[in-house]
């Protein structure tokens, strides 16, 4: 498994719009092989910024950069200008990725990478 995150500095009074533009982003995720999930996380609030994650999981690595060279990340993608001005942030997106070496589901079943 692999896990794909981008995390988001928001400025205080741009979080609603924010979480807006992305509750109507069109993803196109669930059309590619490997793609597992999304989530959207908002983490704690600082002095200047509230913190922002997305996380999508995927089968592997691979399925992940198929994703990032695929017609359906551009097109997931063709819309970021046209929200730029609407959120402040206090810098651009920063990009983590993760390769998962142990997965233990809610039933306490467990797999480690191979």
């Amino acid at each position: 498994m692999y896990i794909a995150m981008n995390r988001f500095r928001v400025v205080p009074g741009f979080e609603e719009t924010f979480e807006e533009i992305w509750k109507n982003r069109e993803r196109h995720l669930s059309t590619l092989p490997g793609y597992l999930e999304f989530h959207m996380l908002k983490g704690p609030k600082a002095e200047d910024h509230t913190l922002y994650a997305s996380h999508t999981v995927w089968e592997s690595q691979e399925h992940f950069t198929a994703w990032t060279k695929s017609e359906q990340f551009r097109a997931a993608h063709a819309n970021a200008g046209a929200n730029r001005g609407k959120v402040e942030y206090l810098s651009g997106p920063h990009f983590e990725g993760f390769e998962v070496i142990i997965h233990e589901d809610k039933n306490g079943a467990r797999a480690d990478a191979a």
